[in-house]
């Protein structure tokens, strides 16, 4: 059976522990069990191929089948694959402080760990496919995450205000980020469990309410949620040296290769390269290769960049542009008596965050809320609705 221009597709839910119980199934009609949903795939990535509702098959071997019609032949050409991972992210509990390596590192690192056998689902291997994993990430709610190093005055102040952490003052001054960080990463866990049990202690026991744009309120959180049997999370230290970042809904912010961050707080859409190679630098339980993560950061200072989106002429496309070639992310708002019409450079992938949406083209659609339809390359198609909807889009951003 040919697939028609426009297409339903269904994601596919990942139940990770830090996700929670109800944003996700309420968003796409599933009822609330008890378990947590963490994030909600749409893509052709291995871990997690989406489905398409047409011919039940999954859109990686739909691709694989037919890649030029469903591509188009620049973006076939150019990555010879789907570029991108679109999510939708329901953020309860903090997630690991994390890096991801440039491309030519992600390549290096596979080809390497392929090499020495370890499996594609060892707990050990760091590179789960050879591909780079930059991101973009809309709000959806207030959302908190930490992203980068701070200044270095910020950074000197903070070693300055937390007693526990006043030792590593002249380690910073004398050295550098690079020192400072190293030093943590690489002292043995014995210091470590000395220096940040004794912090857990003066924090879990004072009566001081701190707010979410304080260290402390992360730290005693982080303390609660990874510091089993007394073993103290390396991870910890990074929460005062990262820039702690607040997002109102409908704000972005883009994360390269390098750049160290932590999802604290919050829903939000994100789109990245298609990977899910991760460098962990603490705050979980999963395996923290240091030698590996030292290799890839960036120690450098990050004065974090709030996007707002370039919306577009017919008042309904918001652009949310970024360095990556491999994606790009938009919102469209749809009001009552608003249409919007477009032609398909590539495969677009949308869901229906708000409302209903009527899709036409060749074919036509009718999709509600939590929704997902992907448009093939070269389509025309146009976007209606009844009342107001919000839709996400993702797409590559090279040209027919």
């Amino acid at each position: 059976m040919d697939l028609p221009e426009i297409f339903k597709i269904k994601g596919v839910m990942q139940n990770y522990s830090w996700g929670g119980e109800c944003f996700l199934p309420h968003l796409v009609g599933i009822q609330p069990d008890g378990n947590t949903y963490a994030e909600y795939w749409m893509g052709d990535h291995i871990k997690g191929p989406s489905i398409v509702e047409n011919n039940g098959q999954s859109l990686k071997e739909l691709i694989e089948q037919k890649p030029i019609e469903l591509l188009g032949y620049p973006v076939f050409k150019k990555f010879g694959r789907l570029p991108y991972l679109f999510k939708v992210l329901d953020v309860n509990d903090m997630l690991s402080i994390q890096v991801h390596p440039s491309k030519k590192e992600a390549e290096k690192g596979y080809t390497k760990e392929n090499e020495k056998g370890i499996p594609l689902n060892s707990s050990y291997r760091n590179y789960k496919d050879n591909n780079h994993k930059p991101e973009i990430m809309v709000a959806l709610s207030e959302f908190w995450l930490l992203h980068g190093f701070l200044s270095d005055n910020d950074l000197g102040d903070n070693l300055k205000q937390v007693p526990e952490l006043a030792h590593l003052l002249p380690v910073f001054k004398e050295g550098s980020i690079k020192k400072l960080y190293q030093q943590v990463m690489l002292e043995p866990q014995s210091e470590t469990d000395k220096v940040l049990s004794a912090l857990k202690s003066r924090l879990l026991s004072s009566k001081l309410e701190w707010n979410k744009s304080s260290p402390e309120y992360w730290a005693k959180k982080a303390f609660e949620s990874f510091c089993i049997d007394n073993k103290m999370d390396k991870g910890i230290y990074s929460i005062f040296f990262f820039n702690i970042v607040k997002l109102n809904p409908g704000e972005a912010i883009f994360q390269d290769a390098g750049i160290p961050h932590a999802y604290l707080e919050g829903q939000n859409m994100e789109l990245m390269a298609n990977s899910d190679n991760v460098l962990r630098g603490g705050l979980t339980q999963k395996n923290v290769d240091v030698p590996e993560l030292l290799r890839n950061i960036k120690f450098e200072s990050i004065l974090p960049v709030k996007l707002e989106g370039e919306l577009q002429s017919d008042n309904i496309e918001r652009v949310y542009k970024s360095p990556a070639k491999d994606f790009e992310l938009s919102q469209l708002s749809l009001s009552v008596d608003s249409l919007y019409s477009s032609i398909s450079n590539n495969l677009e992938i949308f869901i229906v965050l708000e409302g209903e949406v009527v899709v036409s083209g060749h074919s036509l659609l009718k999709l509600n809320k939590g929704e997902v339809f992907g448009v093939k390359a070269g389509a025309k198609y146009t976007l209606k609705s009844n009342e107001s909807a919000i839709i996400y889009k993702a797409k590559c951003p090279v040209e027919l």
